[in-house]
């Protein structure tokens, strides 16, 4: 699969923009703020009718316009196929597989595997459990459809329970058989997404392991764990100890939806321990052992978006990162850099065919 043309109208600061794609390497190097990552999250957008960058939908419509548009030709097994997203002030999001509307975006999650690595992803390292839990959810969402409906009727069941412990303490009362609808749902969906992030977590975690090596030569020695209530106890249990406590927080405070992942390096958390450096090699090789997971388990190579990953890295890793992204089991290849000539001596190193979209 690769992307062969893309074309942009009004979205984020770009007025309209098109582009004809090689199939194997495409940078697109300039100054900042001149339009480069929002290129790779408009390709991004095609394949999860999302940003990466921003989920507030209306934000990515061009300052003073009404309306976006993304649209996008790819070959998928030497079948053309066309995706368009575009949205209009007042009206809901519209996404198109060949000029037919999906009914549910889910539906096209997974058909455009792709996997982006992007200074954004310090999230993963500094923010909150819920954007390492959004981590393993866009991995399995993408090779798993029966994961991502789980998924979706966990967190809709989740909402429900919470809204009818706010009006039991709104109403000074309680039902717990009405209570236990829910519970049993929750439990039912919860236990699934569990054991399939277990399962996960347990085949992932050494393909992480082995690109970490592969990006810093052995010099380190990382650590990847799965953090789950469920480890000790079932749900069931976990719901019936926690029911006065989940009554007096007017929310649900147990459950999948507190899952968490700890990064390590040499027993510490990579937070407080790790140098940039470190830090940056650690979510390089998360994103690479995504990408290799999804491969694996689907039919389909993604696409791998490089946002900016070369500053902040000493040569040795990225000519280490070339070297892993140069073999025949990666496919189309999208890198952002300020310095064309550093972008230029790199690609070149990979002896595949590439072309540089010089932005000003």
């Amino acid at each position: 699969m690769h992307l062969q043309k893309l074309s942009l109208v009004n979205f984020k600061n770009i007025e309209s923009q098109s582009f004809d794609f090689q199939s194997k390497i495409n940078c697109f190097v300039g100054d900042n703020g001149i339009g480069k990552t929002t290129i790779l999250d408009a390709i991004y957008y095609l394949s999860f009718a999302k940003s990466y960058f921003n989920p507030i939908a209306l934000q990515n419509i061009r300052h003073g316009e009404d309306f976006f548009m993304i649209e996008g030709t790819y070959d998928l097994n030497d079948r053309e196929e066309k995706i368009l997203c575009s949205m209009k002030r007042g009206q809901k999001k519209i996404l198109k597989r060949n000029d037919k509307a999906y009914d549910k975006f889910s539906e096209h999650i997974g058909q455009l595997p792709l996997v982006i690595i992007s200074p954004a992803d310090r999230d993963l390292i500094v923010e909150g459990s819920e954007t390492r839990r959004r981590f393993i959810d866009g991995v399995l969402s993408q090779q798993d459809k029966s994961y991502l409906q789980s998924l979706i009727q966990y967190n809709k069941v989740l909402s429900q329970r919470n809204a009818l412990l706010k009006y039991f303490a709104a109403n000074r009362t309680f039902d717990a058989l009405n209570l236990k609808i829910y519970d049993e749902q929750l439990i039912a969906f919860g236990t699934e997404i569990y054991k399939k992030r277990a399962e996960f977590l347990e085949e992932f975690t050494p393909i992480f392991n082995e690109k970490y090596k592969q990006i810093s030569q052995q010099k380190e020695q990382v650590q990847l764990n799965y953090i789950s209530q469920l480890h000790e106890q079932t749900f069931t249990n976990l719901l019936q100890k926690n029911t006065d406590k989940d009554r007096a927080l007017q929310y649900t405070s147990v459950g999948i939806h507190k899952d968490d992942l700890s990064f390590e390096i040499s027993g510490y958390p990579i937070k407080k321990f790790g140098s940039q450096g470190q830090q940056k090699s650690y979510l390089i090789a998360l994103k690479l052992a995504q990408f290799e997971f999804i491969k694996k388990l689907g039919n389909i190579t993604p696409i791998l978006l490089l946002d900016d990953i070369f500053d902040k890295l000493d040569e040795h890793r990225v000519t280490q990162i070339v070297n892993l992204v140069n073999g025949e089991e990666f496919g189309q290849l999208f890198i952002t850099d300020t310095h064309a000539d550093r972008t230029e001596e790199v690609v070149k190193k990979t002896q595949q065919p590439y072309e540089i979209f010089k932005l000003n």
